[in-house]
């Protein structure tokens, strides 16, 4: 017994075959269409009867931030008290309108209702405001102002405002379009009994009004969008800086360990020769260490060449240590600052890398000096404690430019003012400082004096074991 292989038939094009019906490509019309009922079923069905409370306004704003305590609070409910000092206008114009008494009451609680429901659930509000005005037409009983009353006119427009403020504008946009659509059925089928009829002014007032609105929720979102990126470009510069600033320190960092590793590798090859007859085991070991040590070293070099920017060259001299502080403060001193040191403590030779970041600090203290307050003098403290390093700079405040002599000061400008100094430090301020101290577990405190001037403080730890072998 044979079977008859089967074979599977593509469907035909362009949707002939009735079992790919559902399958055929919808016009663009079509689609436009289907996502306008889609948005305005979205928007003003979905969800009409959601509970969303008005919250209360932020009263960080230049005139709200002056009220302080009592005032401050009652401030934050304006929103609400406008919104009901309009509801009860609208509930005074219609009253108004009808003559008083109970229909008049009647008609301007209906007017009031769909004001007052914003507050809580805006979209229900729209609803409730077309049949608040249906309703009030119907007891108006008059011939002119047709379907709008005058107090139903003026609610619906703050209703429809509202809602536009509360919402985005496509909701916005489809309540004025049921707003006309509602005018023109009301005009067409009963507006030939009334005199007149106010479906354009409200319109067009409406129009003006919505479009308002629509730039006022434009302007902010591209505000708060602008504020977002503002706040992401910190940001990033923020963490760009860091990590220039750590880059700074291992390229620094490396000449040290490069050194360490370097007289590792020598001390390991002369060892051999120290010891008479000494046995293979420890020529051996001497060689494993040397071998590690000349593999360590190439190893760093890679590790600088990734670190390395493109226009950065290899220092010439050694990196600073303390020792160099004078040069530093006399280099400061020609650009105009008036600096003194002060070392108290027992001064003992310090591992390189504290000595290291020790001199930057001061340099980037003083750099700040310099660029901030020009003219300032400033003063260095460095205290040889039992368990580290401490440094304090501080500066006191610039001196007013009309007390400056341009004859006498390096950093003053023919006109009687001072100029900034070109910066001396390597790194990124404050941050550069924090870098280093975080690097070494250390503390660092800065800020404003009494004064008015800026303070450094810095505690570097040494090891007990480092200081004993010092």
């Amino acid at each position: 017994m044979t079977e008859t292989p089967q074979t599977h038939t593509p469907p035909p094009p362009n949707g002939a075959d009735p079992a790919f019906a559902p399958y055929k490509p919808r016009s663009p019309e079509y689609r436009l269409a289907a996502d306008a009922l889609r948005g305005l079923r979205q928007d003003l069905f979905t969800g009409a009867f959601a509970y969303r409370p008005l919250p209360r306004m932020a009263v960080d704003g230049p005139v709200t931030r002056r009220l302080g305590g009592r005032l401050g609070e009652y401030a934050s409910w304006t929103p609400h008290a406008l919104i009901a000092a309009a509801g009860f206008l609208a509930l005074l114009v219609s009253s108004t309108t009808h003559g008083g008494g109970n229909l008049g009451l009647l008609v301007g609680l209906f007017t009031l209702a769909p004001v007052v429901l914003t507050m809580v659930r805006p979209v229900l509000a729209f609803w409730a405001s077309l049949v608040a005005t249906l309703i009030g037409a119907v007891l108006d009983g008059g011939y002119n102002d047709w379907p709008w009353p005058p107090g139903a006119f003026f609610s619906h427009l703050v209703v429809l405002a509202v809602v536009a403020i509360r919402t985005r504008p496509r909701t916005a946009a489809w309540t004025w379009a049921l707003t006309a659509v509602y005018g023109f059925f009301a005009e067409s089928l009963f507006g030939w009994g009334h005199y007149t009829t106010n479906t354009a002014p409200m319109l067009v007032v409406s129009a003006l009004v919505l479009l308002a609105i629509t730039i006022w929720h434009i302007r902010r979102e591209a505000e708060q969008e602008v504020t977002a990126q503002q706040t992401v470009t910190a940001h990033e510069r923020s963490r760009r800086t860091l990590l220039e600033e750590r880059t700074t320190i291992a390229r620094e960092l490396h000449d040290v360990v490069a050194h360490h590793m370097s007289v590792v590798a020598i001390q390991a090859e002369a060892a051999p020769y120290r010891v008479e007859n000494p046995p293979p085991e420890l020529e051996r070991a001497f060689a494993t260490i040397r071998e590690n040590a000349v593999a360590a070293l190439t190893e760093l070099r890679r590790v600088l060449g990734v670190v390395r920017a493109e226009d950065y060259e290899a220092p010439d001299a050694p990196q600073p240590t303390l020792a160099d502080l004078d040069a530093l403060l006399a280099n400061v001193r020609d650009a105009g600052l008036d600096t003194g040191k002060t070392v108290t403590g027992a001064v003992r030779e310090l591992p390189q890398g504290v000595e290291l970041s020790a001199y930057r600090i001061v340099q980037e203290a003083l750099s700040n000096t310099l660029r901030h307050a020009p003219g300032a003098s400033a003063r260095v403290e460095i205290g040889y404690v039992l368990g580290g390093l401490g440094l304090r700079i501080v500066n006191g405040p610039p001196p007013e430019p009309s007390l400056v002599n341009p004859a006498r000061h390096p950093a003053a400008t023919p006109e009687g003012g001072l100029r900034p100094h070109p910066s001396i430090g390597a790194g990124h301020g404050i941050t550069g400082m924090r870098e280093r101290v975080s690097m070494l577990n250390g503390e660092m405190t800065a800020g404003p004096t009494d004064e008015g001037g800026y303070e450094v403080t810095v505690f570097l730890p040494v090891p007990a074991a480092s200081e004993g072998d010092a």
